[in-house]
């Protein structure tokens, strides 16, 4: 910035020397005396001038690359550190805009805002000495005018950020709905909302619209108060300096000079309004940052922990948890006990809680009382990272990222070897689907793998937890998208892993998780009963009634 800074500065001094090139150029004509030497003095100022500025210009664009990537690169960091409650409450496509579109304007604010106002104000200070030493009378004139013309911009520049404020909001806005349509394109193709979907996004679309004229009116009389300021300038000087010639107080060749300097800080004081203009769009921009880089993080530390590989038991001890002050409590004083090694079932109806336990085990949400443990151990007091790479997690709509085969087997292990990754495609029965790929590991999988089927991408994101040996294996609905023979297959999978480490899976097909070692029964946030499948058959009216919608009783 610095070095950019000056050499616009030294270009500018070459424009400084230019009117008085000329005066010498109108004198020599004057006094009958050779030109050449005048002229060439003057193309010279004209050509070094330009070739610093284009160097100055060069380096000052690359410096605002450089702070775009920078910018970006700490956002991205940041969001990817931000509390899972707090994204949840976000919009993706609004993020996305904040990463793109309002990074970009702090690249104008830096070379087009700071350093070219910087200059711009050394041309203009320049040039106004200049003009003092030729007639002070004159440059009072000049100053009158331009005093009241900022005076006006003062009063304009706020109205510039907060219109390019709601300009970036209405960007974000789109960018979101837009993100909502495309997310669940298919649903829409299905639905037949095609025109419904597009009326919407037509409206965000039209807001943004409406608020960037918003900010074209405000920059466009910012821009003209500059110009009419030229021009009043102009007349009132031509009209007093003319008189101070007629009466010899002032020679013409000096009026020509004058005259030339007034051209001359038309451009500084344009570049000047243009920069104000930037700066109050970047204060925009980096407003809607910090928001962001204020928003609560997580503890830094992530990455690849070594944890060992002993099975970890999970106890839960009058929790009491809800998503918000306004919601409803979704756990009320849940208890229960998971052993280390074996497999334990989460079991009750839709609501009761199930999914949220694995929520509070990842620290995705801290629970509002109660005490959580994993190995006997507080997880508030457990390291983040290390918590998490202890925990396997297959979430219930198994993500599968853009990507290859390979790239997303490994994803939660990149050192794992080759003899880990066929021992896992054994045991996930996913040798078949490899050997079918036409380029077996390494081929893409397409945007969250729509390449593959549902019970294919539910495979995929369990192999991908076992590369990671976890001491505690989250299943949730780990079969929800597979037939009768791979959910047997998968049965078979998830008893031999419980021999090695613990299993806890969410079920609501009870077939999966009969032979389980225990059973938690949930209903409305709280434990109802814990036992074998056959102990709750006897025992449970709620696991009963479950049992015999699935014509499990006889099992």
């Amino acid at each position: 910035m610095l070095l950019g800074g000056l050499l616009s500065f030294v270009s500018s001094l070459a424009g400084l020397a230019m009117p008085l090139l000329a005066k010498t150029v109108v004198d020599a004509f004057g006094a009958q005396r050779p030109l050449t030497g005048p002229v060439l003095g003057l193309t010279a100022a004209v050509l070094v001038g330009a070739a610093i500025g284009a160097v100055g210009r060069y380096v000052l664009e690359r410096m605002g690359e450089g702070i775009v990537f920078s910018a970006r690169q700490r956002l991205v960091d940041r969001m990817l550190r931000l509390r899972v409650s707090e994204v949840d409450r976000l919009k993706p496509g609004d993020l996305l805009s904040r990463v793109t579109s309002d990074t970009t304007l702090l690249r104008a604010v830096f070379t087009e805002g700071i350093v070219e106002s910087v200059g711009a104000v050394f041309i203009l200070v320049g040039a106004i000495v200049m003009m003092a030493l030729m007639d002070g009378l004159l440059l009072l004139i000049t100053l009158a005018v331009l005093v009241l013309v900022g005076s006006l911009l003062g009063l304009v520049m706020p109205r510039i950020r907060n219109a390019s404020t709601q300009a970036q909001v209405a960007v974000g806005e789109m960018g979101a709905v837009l993100d909502r349509v495309l997310q669940a394109f298919r649903t829409v193709k299905a639905s037949g909302a095609e025109d419904r979907e597009i009326d919407t996004v037509g409206d965000s679309a039209r807001e943004a619209r409406d608020r960037g004229v918003a900010v074209a009116w405000w920059t466009s009389i910012a821009g003209i108060s500059a110009w009419v300021a030229a021009q009043l300038a102009f007349v009132a000087v031509l009209g007093v300096g003319g008189a101070r010639v007629a009466s010899g107080a002032l020679e013409v060749s000096s009026l020509i000079a004058f005259l030339l300097y007034l051209f001359y800080l038309v451009a500084p004081i344009g570049q000047l309004v243009q920069g104000f203009t930037q700066i109050q769009n970047g204060l925009a921009a980096v407003k809607r940052i910090r928001e962001v880089e204020e928003l609560p993080a997580e503890e830094p530390g992530g990455g690849i922990h070594e944890v060992g590989t002993a099975p970890a038991g999970v106890s839960f001890e009058d929790v009491v948890f809800s998503y918000g002050d306004d919601r409803p409590i979704v756990h009320d004083g849940v208890s229960f006990e998971v052993p280390a090694g074996g497999l334990t079932a989460l079991v009750g109806p839709s609501g009761a809680g199930k999914s949220t336990v694995f929520t509070l085990l990842e620290r995705f949400y801290e629970q509002q009382a109660g005490t959580v443990r994993v190995d006997g151990r507080d997880i508030r007091q457990w390291p983040l990272a290390e918590l998490r790479a202890c925990l396997g997690y297959v979430e219930q709509d198994a993500p599968v990222l853009d990507g290859s085969l390979r790239e997303n087997l490994v994803f939660a292990a990149p050192n794992v070897g080759e003899d880990d990754i066929r021992r896992v495609l054994a045991l996930t029965r996913l040798e078949d689907l490899v050997a079918r790929l036409p380029e077996g590991m390494e081929t893409k999988v397409g945007h969250r793998g729509v390449m593959l089927s549902g019970g294919e991408r539910q495979r995929v994101a369990i192999a991908r937890v076992l590369l990671r040996r976890p001491r505690l294996l989250l299943l949730d609905e780990a079969t929800s998208q597979l037939d009768a023979v791979n959910e047997m297959r998968l049965r078979e999978v998830i008893a031999e892993v419980a021999r090695e480490t613990t299993v806890l899976v969410i079920a609501h097909r009870l077939s999966t998780v009969t032979g389980a070692d225990r059973i938690v029964v949930m209903e409305a946030g709280r434990v109802r009963a814990v036992g074998t499948h056959g102990e709750l058959l006897a025992d449970d009216d709620l696991y009963r009634e479950l049992a015999a919608t699935q014509f499990l009783l006889s099992t």
